[in-house]
């Protein structure tokens, strides 16, 4: 039997699968409002399995990896009504750095798109860090945290000072 066309009818039957499940029911799961990123991770994952079945051209894997992570980032979004858009934007970028990544193990690892992919997920890591802090600072008031810091260090040190002194 043909691999592809195997394939290509699963993805049919689940599809179908799915759809008739939605009309079926009361779910309202699949309504395409919020099936629509199957498509997209679809394409992803057809280009991620075209390079894995016939092991060549491994550039297929950058959409492959870029799709993948999109759609499944796009189902996330979906079903919570994009309440968290706001906070997820650096998976963007950071789609792009594991279809990079894929792209270099795959084809002899050559060292050049490693700039890219720490790039890529540097901003990704920034991004999240900053958005991180800003979300504690709604909760402390870093402005008071850090002066509290030196004032507790200095006092550190006058009291090991002292100590030190009084053992002299």
């Amino acid at each position: 039997m043909n691999k592809s066309g195997m394939f290509g009818g699963l993805i049919l039957v689940a599809v179908g699968g799915f759809l008739l499940a939605n009309n079926l029911g009361e779910w309202h799961l699949f309504s395409i409002e919020r099936f629509w990123p199957i498509v997209v991770l679809i394409l992803g994952l057809l280009f991620e399995l075209n390079y894995f079945i016939k092991n060549r051209n491994p550039g297929l894997l950058v959409p492959g990896g870029i799709f993948t992570v999109m759609g499944l980032l796009f189902f996330f979004e979906t079903y919570t009504d994009w309440r968290f858009a706001a906070f997820t934007w650096p998976i963007y970028p950071l789609s792009v750095a594991i279809g990079l990544f894929q792209l270099y193990i795959f084809s002899g690892r050559p060292r050049g798109l490693l700039v890219p992919v720490f790039i890529l997920t540097a901003v990704t890591g920034v991004a999240f860090t900053t958005m991180f802090i800003n979300s504690i600072q709604k909760w402390i008031n870093l402005g008071l945290i850090f002066p509290i810091l030196l004032v507790l260090a200095g006092l550190l040190l006058i009291f090991r000072s002292s100590r030190a002194k009084s053992r002299i």
